[in-house]
């Protein structure tokens, strides 16, 4: 069942287009990544997806609605946003954080219902952050920290999840785990999931399709398998590259031509 679809998508600042003809669609249950190097648009698709930025032309349509037409509470029911970073100005514990995210399902004034805690602890567990559930948001590591943000996230029961960049600034564990997460929320709620990526190898692990990008363009969506290849790495990264087999998986790495070069 589709959840999103992307149209025909234009963006640009100031008449120069970042996003140009971006069309993709995103079902129920599916884990969908933006692969492309620094610049080719994927923050910027992501806010188009978000409404934070309004598109020249072209929709974004979730759960058979234009994300335009929706109020931004209303919207926050749909979508569950997670940015690339977040420097909070209060040390709040990471309960009130991840509590936060239930502010869509109240009216102004509202105090959280027992309904509402119990649905903040249940995303809390859902990312394994029980034992930080009384920690300053403040004093937990930067993977810690986007785990209780993805809670955050889940807490607004969501139908689309939207991470942008989830693994940057984490080390390799933690970016281990955060896309197991990830993967395994799609699977086991049914949300459709968009998230952008720098590592080849994280689309090909973790996700059912890559929309990969450049100069503000989509130049292929498919499977990670189908797109991710030789050809397409050396086209859009400027790198020659290996595709490996492990274990059943395809696996992307650096030839030795392009180690030589890099000495």
């Amino acid at each position: 069942m589709e959840v999103v679809r992307i149209n025909d998508l234009f963006f640009s600042y100031n008449g120069d287009f970042t996003i140009e003809g971006v069309t993709i669609s995103v079902g129920k249950g599916e884990v969908v990544s933006l692969l492309g190097p620094n610049g080719s648009g994927k923050t910027t698709l992501i806010k188009c997806i978000n409404a934070l930025l309004v598109p020249k032309h072209g929709k974004v349509i979730v759960a058979g609605r234009d994300v335009m037409n929706y109020s931004r509470t209303d919207l926050a029911k749909m979508i569950g946003y997670v940015p690339q970073s977040h420097e909070p100005s209060f040390p709040f514990t990471v309960s009130d954080v991840v509590l936060m995210g239930r502010v869509a399902h109240l009216d102004i004034f509202q105090q959280p219902s027992r309904s509402d805690y119990a649905k903040a602890d249940a995303a809390i567990k859902t990312v394994g952050l029980e034992r930080l559930r009384d920690k300053p948001y403040t004093q937990i590591s930067g993977g810690e920290r986007q785990l209780a943000l993805i809670a955050r996230a889940l807490a607004q029961e969501p139908l689309v999840l939207i991470l942008d960049e989830p693994t940057a600034h984490l080390d390799f564990k933690n970016q281990i785990q955060t896309l197991q997460i990830i993967r395994k929320l799609s699977r086991d709620r049914d949300i459709a999931v968009i998230l952008s990526l720098h590592d080849p190898n994280h689309a090909l692990l973790f996700t059912d399709k890559t929309a990969l990008m450049n100069g503000g363009r989509v130049v292929a969506f498919d499977e990670p398998g189908k797109v991710i290849n030789r050809d397409n790495i050396a086209r859009i990264y400027g790198i020659d590259v290996d595709v490996v087999s492990h274990r059943g998986h395809a696996l992307i790495m650096p030839s030795i031509a392009s180690n030589a070069c890099l000495r």
